[in-house]
C-alpha cells in the first residue's frame, strides 16, 4: 500500500491558496522584478536610438546622454535586481516553512494503522526527496517563473511599441514552442510520478534491508534481498531514463526555437528596411531584444521543467492529508477504568484475520502477562487493548466506552503503549521526558527516572537533565533509550499500561531490577505485559497464552503449570535453558 498522492484539481487548489495568503510578498517580488525587467530593456532601446541618430547625424552630447542614460539603466536594473532577490527568498523561506510545518503536523496525525500498511520506505522519501524538491522549487523556480514570464512579456510589449511590424519576426519560433512544451507537460506529471514512486520502493527496500540485516542474514535471505534492491534499482533507472528522454526532446527542441526569432527579425527587418517600412535603429533594437529575451525564455523552460519536478512532490506531500482517519471520537466518557475485550478480531490484509474473536477482561489492578511462540499474535492484542488500530472485528471498551471512540489525547490517558521500538529524539533529556508532560518539573522528571532505574547514569551526564541527546548529542544506548520511554510512561500516569516486550533491549539482571523498580511505581494501575522472560509471567497475577491468534490458556501461574498445558510446556522449557 501506498500513501495517496493529490489529484491535479486538489493541489491547484492547494496551490492557489497558498499563493493567495502570501499574495503581499509574492506581489513585491514580482513588482521588484519587473522594474528591474523595464530596466534592461532600456540598453536595446538606447542603442537602437543611437543607430537611427548616427544614421541621421547626431551630436557628441546626444551621445554623451545617451551613454549616461544606459549607465543609469543597468545600475538600475542591478539593484532592483538585488532586492528583487532578497525579496523573493524571503518569500520562498517563508512559504517553505509554512508547508514543512503543515507536513510535519499532517504527519504525525496519521493513523499508525495505515503508516504500517504503508511501510516506512513511503513516507521516509516524502519527508525527505519530496520536502527537498519542493524546497527548491518553492525558494527559487516560484519566483523565477513568475519574474521570466513578465520578463518575455514586457519584452514583447517592448518590441511592439517600437515597431509592430518588425517585432512581428519574434513570433516565428512561437508555434515550435508551444507544440514542444504541451507535448512535453502532457507527459512530464506522470513520468516524474512513477520516478518518485519507484525511489520511495527503493528507500523501503534498502532500510527493511538494513535494519533487518541480522533476519536477513540468519534466514538466509540475502540472495532474495538483492534481487529485490536489484528489481527496484531497475524500475528506479527505467523511470529516470524515461524522463530523462523527455528532456532530451524538449531542450534541444526549444533551442531551435529560440534561434528561430533572431534569423526571423534580421530577414524581415532587412527586408523592411529596404522597402523603408524600418529603420536599421528599430530593426537593431528588436534583433537585440530577440537576443536578451533567449536566455530569458530557456529559463523559464528550465523552470517548467522543475516545477514538474516540484508539482510531482508537492502532490505527493499534499495527498498525505488526504488519509482518512481511522477512528471518530464521540462523545461518551468512560464509566470506570475497567478495560474489556469483546469478540476481538483483526486483519492487516482483508481475509486474512491475526486475532480470531478473542474474550478479556483485565481486573482494574491486576498483572496480566501475556506469553506464547512468535507470530501467535500476542504484540497485536497488545495494540488492539491500547487502541493503537481499531478492531476489525469485535470492540475494546475502557469503562463501557470503545477505546476508538475516545479523542486521541484523552485514550493516552487512559491507557498506553511502550514497546520494544524506542526513539531518542534531538534536544536535551529534558525535552524528550516532556514529551509525556510538557508542564512537568525537574523533581517530577527525577522521579520518573528514579522510577526506571535511570537517574544514575543521567546525573552523569555533562549537563544531567540538559544534556543534548539524539542526532548529534550524546549517544545513548540502546537499553538508556528504552529507560527514557519508561520514565515518559510514568510521567504521562496512565490508569492501563500495555508492556510489549518493554525491557526486552536490556540484559536479564538488568531488565530484572528494572522491572522491579517498576513495581512500585505501577502499584495500583492495571499492567498488561507482553513478555518473552517467563519470570514476568512467574510474578504476574494472571497469564493469558496466546497461539495462532486466540487465548488457549488463561489463569494464575501455579494453576497453568499444574495443568500440564502450553503453558506448563513453555515454562519447563525455559527453565532448563
Amino acid at each position: 500500500m501506498q500513501l495517496p498522492v493529490a489529484e491535479p484539481a486538489e493541489l491547484r487548489r492547494h496551490t492557489v491558496a497558498l499563493l493567495r495568503q502570501h499574495r503581499a510578498g509574492l506581489t513585491s517580488a514580482v513588482v521588484l522584478h519587473g522594474l528591474a525587467a523595464l530596466a534592461g530593456l532600456a540598453g536595446p532601446w538606447l542603442l537602437g536610438t543611437l543607430v537611427d541618430g548616427v544614421t541621421r547625424g547626431t551630436t557628441v552630447d546626444a551621445i554623451d546622454r545617451a551613454v549616461l542614460l544606459l549607465v543609469g539603466a543597468v545600475l538600475a536594473q542591478a539593484v532592483l535586481t538585488r532586492f528583487a532577490r532578497r525579496t523573493a527568498m524571503v518569500l520562498g523561506e517563508t512559504v517553505f516553512a509554512e508547508l514543512r510545518e503543515r507536513f510535519v503536523s499532517t504527519v504525525t496525525r496519521l493513523p499508525l494503522s495505515t503508516v504500517e500498511r504503508a511501510g516506512t520506505g513511503d513516507l521516509v522519501a516524502r519527508m525527505t526527496n519530496d520536502i527537498d524538491r519542493v524546497q527548491y522549487t518553492v525558494r527559487f523556480g516560484v519566483p523565477r517563473l513568475l519574474v521570466t514570464a513578465a520578463t518575455v512579456v514586457l519584452t514583447l510589449v517592448a518590441a511592439a511599441l517600437t515597431d509592430a511590424l518588425v517585432a512581428l519576426g519574434l513570433l516565428a519560433g512561437v508555434p515550435l514552442l508551444v507544440t514542444i512544451t504541451r507535448w512535453y507537460l502532457r507527459r512530464a506529471a506522470p513520468a516524474y510520478l512513477r520516478e518518485s514512486a519507484a525511489y520511495s520502493r527503493l528507500n523501503g527496500t534498502i532500510t527493511e534491508s538494513v535494519e533487518g540485516a541480522r533476519t536477513v542474514d540468519a534466514l538466509g535471505l540475502g540472495a532474495r534481498r538483492r534481487s529485490r534492491v536489484d528489481d527496484d534499482l531497475r524500475e528506479a533507472f527505467d523511470a529516470e531514463r524515461a524522463t530523462l528522454r523527455l528532456r532530451t526532446i524538449l531542450f534541444p527542441g526549444v533551442d531551435i526555437a529560440f534561434l528561430l526569432p533572431v534569423v526571423a527579425v534580421l530577414i524581415w527587418g532587412a527586408h523592411l528596411v529596404s522597402t523603408g517600412s524600418a529603420t536599421v535603429g528599430e530593426v537593431t533594437t528588436i534583433t537585440l531584444y530577440a537576443v536578451q529575451v533567449i536566455p530569458i525564455i530557456g529559463e523559464l523552460i528550465f523552470w517548467l521543467d522543475e516545477i514538474q519536478v516540484g508539482g510531482t512532490s508537492l502532490a505527493r506531500i499534499v495527498g498525505v492529508q488526504g488519509v482518512p482517519p481511522d477512528r471518530s471520537a464521540g462523545t461518551a466518557r468512560p464509566a470506570d477504568e475497567q478495560v474489556v475485550g469483546r469478540g476481538v478480531r483483526y486483519a492487516y490484509r482483508p481475509g486474512h484475520d491475526v486475532l480470531h474473536g478473542i474474550d478479556l477482561t483485565l481486573r482494574v489492578g491486576e498483572r496480566l502477562a501475556v506469553v506464547g511462540p512468535s507470530g501467535a499474535g500476542k504484540s497485536t492484542l497488545g495494540r488492539m487493548l491500547a487502541g493503537v488500530h481499531p478492531p476489525t472485528g469485535g470492540r475494546v471498551d475502557v469503562g463501557g466506552v470503545p477505546l476508538v471512540d475516545l479523542p486521541l489525547d484523552e485514550l493516552r490517558g487512559h491507557v498506553a503503549l511502550v514497546t520494544q521500538e524506542h526513539h531518542v529524539f534531538v534536544g536535551t533529556v529534558a525535552d524528550n521526558l516532556r514529551l509525556a508532560r510538557t508542564g512537568a518539573s525537574d523533581d517530577e522528571l527525577v522521579g520518573a527516572l528514579r522510577a526506571v532505574d535511570a537517574w544514575g547514569w543521567v546525573r552523569a551526564l555533562p549537563d544531567g537533565l540538559v544534556t543534548a541527546v539524539g542526532s548529534g548529542g550524546t549517544v545513548l544506548s540502546p537499553a538508556q533509550a528504552q529507560q527514557l520511554a519508561l520514565a515518559r510512561l510514568v510521567l504521562l500516569d496512565p490508569h492501563t499500561l500495555v508492556l510489549d516486550e518493554a525491557t526486552s533491549l536490556l540484559d536479564p539482571r538488568a531488565a530484572r531490577h528494572l522491572e522491579r523498580s517498576l513495581s512500585a511505581v505501577l502499584q495500583g494501575r492495571t499492567v498488561v505485559a507482553i513478555a518473552h522472560r517467563l519470570h514476568t509471567a512467574h510474578d504476574a497475577d494472571r497469564v493469558a497464552v496466546v497461539d495462532a491468534g486466540r487465548i488457549t490458556e488463561i489463569g494464575p501461574h501455579d494453576a497453568l503449570v499444574a495443568a500440564g498445558g502450553d503453558y506448563a510446556a513453555l515454562w519447563h522449557s525455559w527453565q532448563s535453558d
